[in-house]
């Protein structure tokens, strides 16, 4: 009888482990790291993929406000839907501008065992 391997993915951030070998993650991990790579990943990054991500490092210098805030969530939406509608199901965007930080949290829904989750990114 075959054994069911479980899927294994590189872990975020790229790093190798104490054997010398690259480090794997899988389940949760591995979708957390996903969503990370899209928020942080600015668009024209990555060659093959210059459509990939929504480039939340890009917003470093622009003008924290509620104008800015919306935007974040549509534009965080719609990067996650995207490029991860196979694996996730995004409930939420929520993103708070308070003075210099902006609070971002994504609620999603695993396609894979239906669990709701959330991931949350402080900025200043």
């Amino acid at each position: 009888m075959a054994q069911l391997m479980k899927k294994q993915n590189f872990s975020f951030p790229f790093m190798v482990n104490e054997g010398g070998r690259i480090s794997a993650i899988g389940g949760d991990d591995a979708l957390r790291g996903k969503i990370i790579q899209v928020l942080f990943t600015s668009r024209g990054e990555r060659v093959n993929q210059p459509e990939f991500g929504c480039g939340l490092f890009d917003l470093v210098f622009d003008m924290n406000d509620p104008i800015l805030a919306a935007s974040v969530e549509f534009t965080i939406g719609q990067a996650l839907t995207r490029w991860l509608s196979n694996e996730l199901r995004v409930e939420a965007v929520n993103v708070v501008a308070q003075e210099e930080t902006m609070l971002v949290e994504v609620a999603y829904i695993k396609r894979q065992d239906l669990a709701t989750q959330a991931v949350r990114i402080n900025f200043k």
